[in-house]
């Protein structure tokens, strides 16, 4: 009987403990699913809030988070194309009066010598008007980040940038 008793006392001892290690791994969950946002990844991120769910389903941030990869996957994606993309440094880009095209075209070579082919954007011109037929681009920038060139040729061209999760347009204003 005192076995029976102190067994009964251990497992309600035990319960806090267990209770609090199902938390701490549903936090590590959650904090793995916010990695996995931050690079892009909405299925990884779905699976670790719906993992932390299952340990812990009263978990408000995981519930949340998990909704709201459900609706936002695709801007997931553009962001993180667009930070990766952002992020890399070509050590010199210099055009003199060269078309849109042939500037997109110049960064898209600058960033596979950069990347040494592991970063290869695909970029996609949209002009239906002709718009940017006649612009003409110029500039001489060293050790520049992707994304500062971009913004230059947007203010010379008069562009602007959307990112998809596989592309970035390039679109007449």
């Amino acid at each position: 009987m005192k076995t029976l008793i102190g067994l009964i006392i251990f497992a309600f001892a035990s319960l806090p403990i267990l209770a609090q290690s199902a938390g701490q791994k549903a936090k590590a969950y959650y904090q793995k699913g916010v990695a996995a946002e931050k690079a892009g990844k909405p299925d990884e991120a779905l699976a670790s809030y719906k993992a932390a769910l299952k340990l812990y389903p009263e978990h408000a941030r995981a519930r949340y988070r998990a909704g709201q990869v459900k609706i936002n996957a695709s801007s997931i994606k553009a962001d993180a194309t667009e930070a990766k993309i952002g992020a890399v440094v070509i050590p010199v880009y210099q055009i003199e009066d060269a078309t849109v095209s042939e500037a997109i075209e110049l960064l898209t070579i600058g960033m596979d010598k950069a990347t040494k082919g592991k970063i290869a954007p695909n970029f996609i011109i949209e002009d239906p008007k002709g718009k940017l037929a006649d612009t003409r681009i110029s500039m001489q920038l060293k050790n520049i980040p992707v994304k500062a060139v971009l913004e230059y040729i947007h203010n010379q061209a008069n562009t602007k940038a959307r990112y998809d999760e596989h592309a970035v347009v390039i679109l007449a204003r």
